[in-house]
């Protein structure tokens, strides 16, 4: 047994012991921990997801993925300049402080800071400005409603709760800038954070003075990442653990034949696909032989995508072409297609373009995507019998994100849901557009097509919708003509359970909802 496994065991028993588990106690088994406890440090799906249940925003998502009031009850957009927003009046943070629009400016200031890895997930914020007490103007740059969605995952801080622990400035996950948020939070949610150990559990609690209708039966969550598949699913099995929500899917057969455990599966709106390093010279200062375009048609030429779903997806995965998923809105399926793996023309491709047998390093996650390291395996085979010599480099994202994310990875995974949006135009504004201010923030590979930036610009002013799905149809042509990134699939999802786990909200989005949650008594 490894000393992580037994590490892992070992503090899943000694919780065990400390808090006996009874029915209104969800024990929810992760793939990985927590980056933070700040929902402003790092733009991760999973991490957002966790923090949703401490946290809130001004609006949210229902169950058709419409927008709804959260902690605004009203809004109305002012002469195509400016969201008003009518706050939602008796709401405590869990300090019992009261909730205002002095809260609201406090978290969009500290969101749209230059320094917060959140920045990007707001293209179009401008500015915020107090009118009353529970009247705010969220200023922006152009009038879509898109904004709406944006905001969904800006979570409201306590403004004096910040400045009290001199953290009015965002930390930082992939820089290493942590500060108080990181370990300590203060939200408005449905629960409470009541300890956190990284690596081992972190413990919430129900917040009994929530402001909206409570529709769980929980007083409390212990979350405890387990990063091997197979011990989670022993955890699982011997009822250890109620939930997983990242059940290996080469174990789903196991755990569907068991009595005891029910299993939802489905395809998730998120899309893995492949970045390259655009710059002009890659890290170790050679010459960037991925600026070639023969180079990145040979590397999607060398890619069996069907392949990749039949032997490492178990064929649960959504082969794609494109780089959303068919639910996104600006999906065309005209540009959902792509050939079948050809070595030889990848070949020809590499000595045209000077670059046989070309080398250079992969970088991988082994914690991230679905079977993202059979993935890698797979995918470098695939590129050897194309002419390519590549280096696998894999590791946990808390070691791999850094060098993805700061240009120092010759080719790199990256997996993209276009949350909070649900719109393309959140991969063009944060992936595809070039890095600017909030624009182009999860653009590691530092591209930039000016004719991309273009119909993005115009994308933001169009109010009219087809209009504006057209415009984002254009700009991820360019992107698939110009073979910017290599999209594999949409991943599949799957959570497992036991049985007196009687209701979860599982959607497309994979974000678990556990104020939704009920357990049988």
């Amino acid at each position: 047994m490894s000393r992580i496994r037994s590490f892992v065991l070992a503090a899943m028993a000694a919780a065990a012991i400390a808090v006996p588990a009874h029915a209104e106690t969800l024990r929810w088994g992760g793939r990985a921990d927590l980056y933070s406890l700040d929902p402003y440090s790092v733009p991760s799906t999973s991490n957002l997801a966790f923090l949703n249940h401490i946290y809130e925003g001004l609006v949210r998502y229902g169950p058709d993925f419409q927008i709804e009031p959260a902690l605004a009850t009203e809004w109305k957009l002012i002469d195509g300049k400016a969201w008003r927003f009518t706050l939602r009046k008796g709401v405590k943070f869990h300090d019992g402080s009261d909730f205002t629009a002095d809260d609201v400016v406090a978290s969009f200031t500290r969101a749209s800071d230059a320094t917060s890895p959140l920045r990007g997930n707001i293209p179009v914020f401008a500015g915020v400005k107090k009118v009353d007490d529970y009247t705010v103007d969220l200023e922006v740059s152009a009038p879509t409603s898109l904004f709406l969605n944006d905001i969904t995952n800006i979570f409201i801080f306590n403004a004096k709760w910040l400045k009290d622990n001199n953290s009015e400035k965002p930390t930082d996950f992939a820089s290493k800038v942590d500060g108080y948020t990181t370990m300590h939070t203060n939200g408005t949610g449905p629960f409470k954070l009541e300890s956190r150990v990284p690596d081992s559990k972190t413990v919430l609690v129900a917040n009994e003075g929530w402001w909206d209708q409570k529709k769980h039966n929980l007083d409390r969550i212990e979350f405890v990442p387990i990063a091997s598949a197979a011990t989670r699913v022993a955890a699982l099995l011997s009822g250890e653990i109620d939930l997983i929500d990242s059940a290996p899917i080469q174990d789903l057969p196991r755990l569907e034949s068991s009595p005891n455990i029910s299993v939802k599966k489905r395809t998730e709106l998120r899309t893995l696909f492949i970045g390259f390093n655009r710059r002009e010279k890659l890290e170790d200062g050679k010459p960037n032989p991925f600026n070639d375009l023969r180079v990145r048609q040979a590397f999607e030429a060398s890619i069996d995508r069907d392949l990749i779903n039949k032997k490492v997806m178990r064929g649960l995965a959504r082969p794609s072409g494109s780089l959303i998923a068919p639910e996104i809105a600006g999906y065309a399926k005209s540009l959902d297609t792509f050939e079948p793996a050809d070595p030889a023309k990848a070949q020809k491709l590499l000595a045209d373009a000077g670059m046989k047998n070309l080398a250079f390093t992969y970088t991988c996650m082994n914690d991230e995507s679905v079977n993202e390291e059979d993935i890698c395996s797979g995918v470098a085979n695939m590129l050897k019998r194309g002419g390519f010599q590549p280096t696998i480099d894999i590791a946990p994202r808390s070691v791999q994100s850094p060098k993805r994310n700061g240009g120092k990875a010759d080719v790199f995974n990256l997996s993209w849901a276009n949350e909070p949006t649900l719109d393309a135009f959140s991969m063009l504004s944060q992936i595809l557009s070039t890095r600017k201010g909030a624009m182009g923030v999860s653009n590691y590979g530092g591209w930039s097509n000016p004719e991309i930036d273009k119909l993005v610009a115009q994308a933001a002013q169009e109010q009219d919708n087809t209009k504006r799905l057209a415009l984002e149809e254009a700009a991820l042509k360019i992107a698939k003509d110009e073979t910017m990134l290599v999209p594999l699939h949409q991943q599949p999802i799957a959570w497992a359970m036991l049985a007196k786990v009687k209701s979860v909200d599982f959607r497309a989005d994979n974000k678990p909802r556990h104020w939704l949650t009920q357990l049988d008594k």
